[in-house]
């Protein structure tokens, strides 16, 4: 799994690309909003340069995540795309001179520290075995699983399983 974390960020970063795009697009546009004129509106913001390229950057980011996940787990893929939230935090900041106080910090540093432990729980997964054993039952299978699963995960060396 850990060959397609390039491709995971890749992901990660046109998906923030895309919210940063269509921030400057919504920026320099303007936000009124006239009932009589929705649909001539709706088509001016969705062709407006910013808001398109980012509209094209939201496909090539799908493109890639669709590409990642007939690769690797959901739940391996899916959490990455958090990711996306500190890179954003982070340009906006940047760019838009948008705040970071102390909880959006705290808050980027637990995503980070999850966004961790889910790629090194992935790693470690590639080297357990997936196959069910044929000349066993399914409840020795389950054991066998909960044996090794409980053995060598995190949760395993937190609780102290042996």
């Amino acid at each position: 799994m850990s060959k397609y974390i390039p491709f995971i960020l890749f992901t990660v970063l046109t998906n923030a690309a895309a919210q940063v795009m269509l921030k400057q697009g919504m920026l320099s546009i303007g936000s009124s909003l006239d009932a009589t004129a929705l649909i001539p509106r709706l088509f001016q913001t969705v062709f407006s340069p910013w808001v398109f390229a980012g509209l094209v950057m939201f496909v090539i980011s799908m493109a890639s995540h669709l590409f990642v996940l007939s690769k690797v787990d959901l739940s391996f893929a899916y959490p990455f795309l958090s990711l996306a939230y500190v890179v954003v935090a982070v340009v906006a900041w940047f760019l838009f001179k948008e705040e970071i106080g102390a909880y959006k910090i705290a808050g980027i540093a637990f995503i980070c520290i999850g966004t961790v432990l889910i790629a090194r729980s992935g790693v470690a997964r590639t080297f357990q075995r997936t196959a069910v054993f044929s000349e066993s039952t399914v409840l020795e299978n389950l054991l066998f699983g909960r044996q090794t699963s409980v053995r060598h995960g995190v949760l395993g060396r937190i609780v102290g399983s042996s």
